[in-house]
Parts: C-alpha cells; sequence; structure tokens
C-alpha cells in the first residue's frame, strides 16, 4: 500500500503545471500509488472556494483513489476563510485543512490572520497542514510552526517539505522542532534524500510520511526516491508506516 500525502490539482487550465484530477490518476497508476492526499493548486490571491469543489468532486469521483483535504486563506477575509473551513470539514467531509502562508503571503502563526483558524481546525480534533519551506522562510520557518504547536499540543501537525522547499535549506531547523514537539509530523515532499533519513532515524520511522508534491515533481520519480532511499535502511514494517501507515493514521483513514 502507497499513499502520497501531497499531491494537488486544479480545475483551471491558465498555468500549464496545474493537471485535473483524472491526470492525478493517470500519474498514480504510473507509479504504482493506491491512493493520495489530495489539497488544491493554489489560485493564489484569488477566491479558493471553486478549487476546495473541485476537490470534492474529485474525492465523489474517485472515492477510493483520492483523500480530500481543504485549503483556506486568511486574506479573504476571517469570515470567509472560517467559512470554508466549516464546509471543507463539514459538508465534504475533507480530512483535515492546509494553510499555506508562502504562496498565500501572510505568516502562519499570525495571532489576527492565522491562530484564529488553526483553533477553528484544532477544535474538530483533525489535523492542519503547513507549507513549510524556505521559499518563504519568514512567512513558513519551523520556528512558526513550534508556536502553534505549543498553543495547541492535541493539534496533529503535518509539516509538508519539511523545510526543504527553495534556495535554502530549514531541514535542520525543522527536525530540532520536531524534536521538542511530539504532534508534529514530516511530509517528506520535495526536500533531499539526506534530511528525509536524518529525519526517521531521529524522529523515528512513525513520524515520516511519503509524499510527491505532484505536479511539481513527478510521481513515478518520487515512487522509486523512496524506494531508493528506504531499502536496507529500515524494515518492512517501518517502510509500510511511512509509505502509508502513518498518512492513515494521522487522517483516521483505514487501510
Amino acid at each position: 500500500m502507497i499513499i502520497d500525502a501531497d499531491t494537488h490539482i486544479s480545475p483551471t487550465g491558465e498555468d500549464p503545471m496545474a493537471i485535473p484530477y483524472d491526470e492525478l490518476i493517470r500519474r498514480l497508476d504510473r507509479a504504482g500509488v493506491d491512493k493520495s492526499l489530495t489539497w488544491l493548486r493554489p489560485p493564489y490571491m484569488r477566491e479558493i472556494a471553486a478549487s476546495n469543489a473541485y476537490v470534492y468532486e474529485a474525492t465523489q469521483r474517485h472515492p477510493d483513489r483520492i483523500l480530500g483535504f481543504g485549503w483556506a486563506d486568511p486574506h479573504l477575509g476571517q469570515d470567509s476563510a472560517r467559512d470554508e473551513i466549516k464546509r471543507c470539514l463539514d459538508e465534504y467531509g475533507f480530512y483535515g485543512v492546509k494553510l499555506n502562508g508562502a504562496q498565500n503571503s501572510y505568516y502562519i502563526d499570525d495571532p489576527q490572520m492565522s491562530l484564529p483558524l488553526i483553533e477553528q481546525i484544532a477544535e474538530t480534533g483533525k489535523p492542519v497542514a503547513f507549507h513549510v519551506g524556505a521559499d518563504a522562510f519568514e512567512h513558513t520557518h519551523p520556528f512558526r510552526v513550534a508556536k502553534v504547536a505549543r498553543l495547541f499540543p492535541d493539534l496533529q501537525i503535518l509539516m509538508v517539505h519539511m523545510g526543504g522547499v527553495g534556495h535554502h535549506d530549514l531541514t535542520a531547523a525543522a527536525l530540532e522542532i520536531a524534536q521538542e514537539h511530539t504532534n508534529i509530523f514530516f511530509i517528506g515532499s520535495g526536500v533531499r534524500s539526506r534530511p528525509i533519513l536524518k529525519a526517521i532515524k531521529t524522529l523515528g520511522a512513525h513520524r515520516v510520511c511519503y509524499g510527491s508534491d505532484t505536479p511539481f515533481e513527478l510521481t513515478h520519480v518520487e515512487v522509486a526516491k523512496y524506494h531508493a532511499l528506504l531499502d536496507g535502511e529500515v524494515t518492512a514494517e517501518e517502510k509500510a508506516l511511512i509509505m502509508a501507515g502513518n498518512i492513515a493514521r494521522i487522517l483516521d483513514y483505514r487501510i
């Protein structure tokens, strides 16, 4: 079983990088991936309701393959963001909500913009996901995730990219933060191989999840990368956790 914990789809055709859900399924099939955790491909500083609805449509068309995850943008207003979170979790039945301070340009621990939304998500018992990369390190620095982890110790936090996206490398800071806060879990997408392996050896195999960052990376190549990385380094049981079991447990999804 393989669950890809980081894939994006989009209903819009204006971005050549964007892919529809049928193309995602084709890429999953080619890579031998059983299911994917899927969120929208950000339309950046614009309304996102249609894109979240498209992810929901994908879960209805492919219920055995696509695990929907919501997206909220506080720049669209607190009321709008709160309504979108409620729609994603209550109406769509998504497994959680993602906040991306890099692509939507805000500090992920901002007390007015972000923390009220995180509190709303935490109250549902579902996880939150953060883009955490060096592409916008001020907005998404790992120490900001640490602040959230301290404020909401029962909230399960998915740290997507573990600080490894961009021209700089914040993976050491991400790992240090994760050692201090056991409610933080890594999705090792868009990051080099050595930090992924170091995270597994340091935190344990139960804290790291496979992800491809499709369509920004090629799904089948990322799967091959993980097989090459893990074989001979972890047990078969640990590999099963990394490739599927951990994200299924965090999402409370039975496989």
